[in-house]
């Protein structure tokens, strides 16, 4: 794929693969209906880009026909079939993975043949066929748990046979395919487990698998821990209508997982044929194992048996045009769109918070808690998080000494909020007003703005910046008190913070691991669960309403924080895939752009106002993209580098130097940046 020009537009070119998970209506003993069947939908899965195509358990003759598995007429017609797909398959992009009962030795075997271009790739045979309950498959059907390192006879050729084989696309980087059926899920060693310690990262599952109630859980289930134990995709094709009700319903379930997240399934009891069809990322999966230690840890404990799979190798020869994206992509990767889902990530990043406080309270000799309170979002969920830590620790609020320190461009309205917050909330509450202090190092340092001078530069913003901390510092060392810090996960990332006697800097900092999209979410949790009283949740209200700013330059029109460094929509975006995934930033800017180009597209978090659902154009993506990886590779990480400790909350990641993040402070950001220049943004752009 390397001699092809790059297409931004293009999921091949940006490490994702298409599989589908396929089902549809079985005709009992009829192997060249289902033949035909099987190619109807591959040709649509080919039309749709997908690279791999999984349809049902023994699909081309039926799961559920007994002792017919031993007749040679249906066994010389399932051969027919098959030689059918085969055929069929000559100009059709997927490798069709189709379920089939085949002749080899002295028994019949269960199998997945593996079709591509005009070939058999190779069978897999059922490691496990079940004789329990309703099951009796044994009967027939023989154990192939054991095959490993043979062939068999198909279609007048010897083809790799065996449990122990993997399919690589020698052109698609990290698409290896492994094969298992139904019930090789369900024991406690999958074969699958083994072959993803061998390197297969997209595990299919073929299976027949009569419907029960109750069942349809317990497979998700399966192949949610599957994709998740083995960081790999997990592809499951049930069957479902034309099988037989003698004993027996059936109800066509597929899904598709990816590292325990589901990214598409199909209704069951579907009336005709099926597919579930998603974008797997196959980088997201490389990256989770090389990050994952212990993964290939396991991999050198079972080495005799990971050591000897087999590889067969294959052309794919993916298309590069635009095929779209088919999977989810959360505007905010820190803030999950599900209320559910959200409400119970809020109630454990804070409780996560409190308790991480309360604790180191408690290690140190219970001192009391010195806080500065701006009015803003970050210090006012750090007040309300020491004010819960007091309260669970059994101690007075007034414990809490939290300060307003108003500056040169401090509003009137953002220092009512913090004095009507610290009121409500019953600490010990006070105002320093800074700017004396500040005219006077400005003045001595000989600066101009002491002469009359209107310059708004660093170094005025700085002394302001810097003057607030050292008071909390000083106020702390005289009242027996250690420093609240407040500065947020997203702030960190883009070093916007005064290094060293400024907001970089206290004793501990309970929102170091909170992004900033996310803390609008934990406040509004907060109101709603009614953690305090209707009063405090009043004036939280409003203070969600406020724009984010620092209030550092003089001037009629607030001093808006996004308007220099860039939205943190787009910024939390980029860090959680960095900092989880190591994503190169043009396939961020990829992702950034499916999840943010059209605000009426996908779902917005619960509560999220209504006239900040913007979006963003490949344009405003790429500029802040550069924006972001200068900043945080090349620029922050010496700020990163000396910050206090607190509590990690999100499995986003944490920038601490003793935790997720360790980097040198003297590092650059070429490698991101020309990665940004290997596609031509402003043709992408035009075309959309």
């Amino acid at each position: 794929m390397r001699d092809v020009p790059l297409n931004f537009w293009s999921i091949y070119q940006h490490g994702f693969a298409r599989v589908a998970a396929c089902t549809g209506h079985t005709v009992i003993a009829d192997p060249r209906a289902n033949a035909e069947a099987v190619l109807r939908q591959a040709r649509r899965c080919a039309d749709e880009g997908v690279a791999v195509a999984v349809f049902p358990e023994l699909g081309l003759c039926g799961y559920s026909i007994e002792d017919l598995l031993l007749q040679d007429a249906l066994l010389d017609q399932v051969e027919a079939g098959l030689a059918t797909v085969v055929a069929g398959s000559a100009e059709l992009l997927p490798v069709l993975v189709v379920g089939a009962p085949l002749r080899h030795r002295n028994r019949i075997y269960n199998c997945a043949v593996l079709v591509h271009r005009g070939r058999i790739l190779g069978v897999v045979p059922k490691s496990y066929p079940p004789t329990y309950r309703e099951f009796y498959e044994r009967r027939q059907i023989a154990d192939g748990h054991d095959e490993r390192g043979g062939t068999i006879r198909v279609g007048g050729a010897s083809v790799p046979f065996g449990v122990d084989l993997l399919f690589a696309a020698e052109d698609v980087p990290g698409l290896v395919l492994h094969t298992e059926i139904c019930e090789d899920m369900w024991v406690p060693v999958p074969p699958s487990a083994e072959a993803a310690l061998a390197g297969a990262t997209v595990l299919l599952n073929l299976s027949g698998s009569p419907i029960t109630v109750g069942r349809a859980e317990d497979r998700k289930l399966l192949c949610r821990s599957a994709s998740s134990r083995c960081l790999a995709a997990y592809v499951y094709a049930a069957a479902g209508l034309g099988e037989s009700t003698t004993d027996l319903s059936w109800d066509g379930q597929t899904m598709i997982f990816e590292n325990g997240v589901l990214l598409a399934e199909t209704d069951r009891f579907p009336l005709d044929e099926q597919y579930a069809v998603a974008d797997v990322d196959l980088d997201l999966l490389r990256q989770e194992r090389q990050r994952m230690g212990t993964f290939d840890d396991n991999r050198r404990a079972h080495g005799a048996r990971t050591g000897d799979f087999r590889t067969v190798e294959f052309r794919l020869e993916p298309p590069v045009t635009d095929l779209g994206l088919r999977r989810r992509v959360e505007r905010f990767p820190f803030v999950p769109a599900d209320p559910e889902r959200l409400a119970l990530d809020c109630y454990e990043a804070y409780n996560i918070q409190v308790a991480g406080l309360q604790q180191r309270l408690a290690a140190i000799g219970g001192p009391k808690v010195v806080i500065g309170v701006s009015g803003g979002l970050d210090s006012t969920h750090a007040l309300i998080v020491a004010a819960r830590a007091m309260d669970r620790a059994g101690r007075p609020r007034s414990d809490i000494l939290a300060f307003t320190l108003p500056g040169f461009a401090t509003s009137d309205h953002t220092k009512d909020n913090a004095h009507t917050l610290m009121r409500a909330l019953g600490v010990t509450a006070a105002e320093l007003d800074i700017t004396p202090t500040a005219r006077l190092m400005l003045q001595e340092i000989g600066h101009p703005f002491a002469s009359g001078e209107p310059l708004y530069d660093v170094t005025f913003e700085n002394v302001q910046a810097g003057l607030r901390t050292d008071y909390l510092f000083r106020l702390a060392n005289q009242r027996g008190g250690i420093v609240l810090g407040t500065g947020d996960l997203s702030e960190l990332a883009l070093g916007w913070s005064t290094y060293g006697v400024g907001d970089q800097m206290s004793h501990y900092n309970v929102n170091s691991g909170v992004p900033k999209t996310f803390i609008q979410h934990l406040i509004r949790w907060v109101i709603g669960s009614g953690q305090f009283d209707e009063e405090t949740g009043a004036v939280l209200a409003a203070i969600l309403d406020t724009e984010i700013s620092p209030e550092l330059v003089p001037g009629e029109e607030m001093q808006s924080t996004e308007s220099r460094i860039g939205p943190y929509a787009l910024h939390d975006f980029t860090l959680f895939q960095v900092l989880r995934y190591g994503l190169r930033p043009s396939k961020i800017a990829f992702l950034a752009w499916h999840a943010w180009h059209d605000p009426e597209a996908g779902a917005w978090p619960p509560g999220f106002p209504e006239a900040k659902r913007v979006a963003y154009d490949l344009a405003e993506i790429r500029h802040w993209l550069e924006v972001f990886c200068r900043r945080f590779f090349a620029f922050s990480q010496f700020k990163r580098s000396a910050m206090p400790n607190g509590p990690k909350v999100s499995a986003g990641g944490s920038l601490s130097p003793r935790g997720d993040w360790r980097a040198p402070s003297d590092g650059n950001a070429e490698a991101w940046l020309r990665d940004l220049d290997r596609f031509d943004f402003d043709s992408a752009g035009a075309g959309r």
